[in-house]
């Protein structure tokens, strides 16, 4: 079955193949993040979070461009009172993408700098290709991370790393990245789209309602104590009991091995 586009704004869509959806970002030349643009992804985030046929998304900003930030010409001109009301939306809509309840890979190629970084945080996996740069150089510009990135980064790569990157405004190459956690594989620059596809396939193989419950039970346990946060591995646990998917995963490696059996998302 080839890709549908079943999601349409002016500067994203929404492809679907076989339980897989790519969020596009296409905004030429850079696809700096305009307020357009975060309206979209929200959208598309809670398109993806509704729809049942969803099992894996991947977001892509195309083979030269990941997303190189915000549209700084945009964000320049706003006042106090606008950027405090705009950064609602801002962290509304990446906060959206993160919330969603299956997994996420964020394919990167060329820059993704700033918002572009920090929407690539809000993914569970990031796929990077070798020549790709990576960090959060808002300081460089008098500002911080406003969309996440000084919750998320250090969240995932350690406070250490995190200020390294934030107070410097740095950017990091691939190969850095891979070895401080924020990039989880890294490829040839024309692979990353299909590397990321392959994983997002291995995913909507899985079960869904038990890779939302794993993925939960994470982000979740990542804000609370660890007795907590156990106490929430448990109600995920024992949650998957009321599922058909749990029977038939049970069942098919009782009488096939591990790996056989084929979910319904029931």
């Amino acid at each position: 079955m080839a890709a549908e586009v079943v999601v349409t704004g002016e500067v994203t869509r929404v492809e679907l193949e076989d339980a897989v959806a790519v969020l596009r970002l296409d905004r030429p030349p850079v696809n700096a993040l305009n307020l357009q643009m975060q309206r979209e992804i929200l959208a598309a985030a809670r398109w993806l979070s509704d729809c049942a046929e969803v099992r894996a998304v991947v977001i892509h900003g195309g083979e030269r461009m990941f997303a190189a930030g915000a549209d700084i010409k945009e964000m320049a001109a706003m006042s106090y009172q606008e950027m405090a009301d705009a950064s609602r939306l801002l962290q509304q809509s990446f906060a959206a993408v993160a919330e969603i309840p299956c997994p996420v890979i964020a394919a990167i190629t060329g820059y993704a700098l700033g918002g572009g970084c920090e929407l690539a945080l809000c993914a569970d996996l990031r796929v990077v290709g070798e020549r790709a740069k990576l960090g959060q150089p808002e300081v460089l510009l008098g500002v911080i991370p406003g969309l996440g990135g000084s919750q998320r980064l250090p969240r995932l790569i350690g406070p250490s790393r995190a200020k390294d990157l934030i107070l410097t405004g740095r950017h990091v190459g691939a190969q850095e990245a891979l070895a401080m956690g924020l990039a989880d594989r890294v490829v040839e620059d024309s692979s990353v789209l299909d590397e990321a596809l392959g994983l997002a396939r291995t995913f909507a193989a899985g079960a869904p309602l038990a890779l939302a419950a794993a993925k939960r039970a994470i982000d979740h346990g990542l804000d609370v104590d660890v007795t907590t946060g156990c106490e929430i591995e448990r109600l995920e646990f024992s949650g998957l009991f009321a599922t058909e998917d749990r029977t038939l995963g049970m069942e098919s490696f009782l009488a096939d091995g591990p790996g056989r059996a084929t979910f319904t998302g029931r």
